[in-house]
């Protein structure tokens, strides 16, 4: 490949997992481009499974990596960062998709410029992440081109300011949680209404993935979309007057608003 590069993972979690299946499965990156490092003899084999190397140490990894993705648990960045400072050179790319830890936090502990932060979200897991990234002072134009195409073998990336971090959080972060609930509940209304559980749980999750995929394909608002579907003194709108009375719409805005405010305080404490 013109652009093949080695990449590294700090942490073998599940997001490292899901970005290397990910990469290796689109043909980003050939499997033996991808490293990392592991104590437990389960996540080692995880990623064994599909031909990435394992190395002994974190250092190696960084030693042997042009890029390297931080995705460890928040409460260590730190720690992990200033072990690893001395091995971070000119040449590498910092990735950081720890939530909350800001540039300037990951540049004072790695002693490095050269930085993107990106904010996935859980459904990178089925290839259909949300992910957001901003760069450091010393990023290129070939990093961003790069880290966009690792993150778009997972899903979707945009660029923003740092600023709309902890907005994006609240939003695409913590927000699968509240369409699991949207789920869960639809799949409820329909056993209440007579259905099968299975049945509903069925209609339930493949309504929301048809609509989504409805507001991405076809670019119409979604108040638009929504007016297509309820027609006068129909069922749909019927429903929709039932949601307003429960506030529905309200309730979203709150919740975003919610998970944005502490995604604030996490990162200022």
């Amino acid at each position: 490949m013109a652009d093949a590069f080695r990449l590294g993972f700090i942490g073998a979690g599940n997001m490292a997992e899901s970005i290397s299946r990910g990469v290796t499965k689109a043909g980003v990156l050939p499997p033996f481009s991808v490293r990392t490092a592991h104590r437990c003899p389960k996540r080692r084999s995880v990623f064994q499974s599909f031909g990435v190397q394992i190395l002994e140490t974190n250092q190696q990894v960084v030693d042997d990596s042009d890029i390297i993705i931080l995705s460890v648990k928040p409460q260590v960045v730190k720690e992990v960062l200033l072990e690893l400072k001395p091995f971070f050179t000119e040449q590498k790319l910092l990735v950081s998709v720890a939530a909350g830890i800001k540039l300037k936090a990951l540049q004072e502990w790695s002693g490095h410029k050269r930085i993107i932060r990106v904010m996935p979200n859980t459904p990178s897991a089925v290839g259909e992440a949300a992910s957001v990234m901003c760069t450091g002072e010393m990023a290129t134009k070939i990093d961003e081109e790069r880290v966009s195409s690792l993150f778009k073998a997972i899903g979707k990336i945009w660029t923003a300011e740092e600023k709309y971090f902890d907005a994006i959080t609240g939003l695409s972060g913590s927000g699968p949680a509240y369409i699991y609930l949207a789920i869960e509940a639809l799949a409820d209304g329909g056993v209440a209404a007579g259905l099968p559980r299975e049945l509903a749980h069925g209609l339930a999750s493949q309504t929301v993935l048809g609509a989504a995929a409805m507001v991405n394909q076809t670019g119409k608002h979604p108040g638009q979309l929504k007016d297509a579907v309820a027609s006068p003194a129909g069922t749909t709108i019927a429903g929709i007057q039932e949601l307003e009375k429960g506030a529905f719409r309200s309730a979203l805005i709150s919740a975003v608003v919610a998970a944005t405010k502490r995604c604030r305080e996490l990162s200022q404490s």
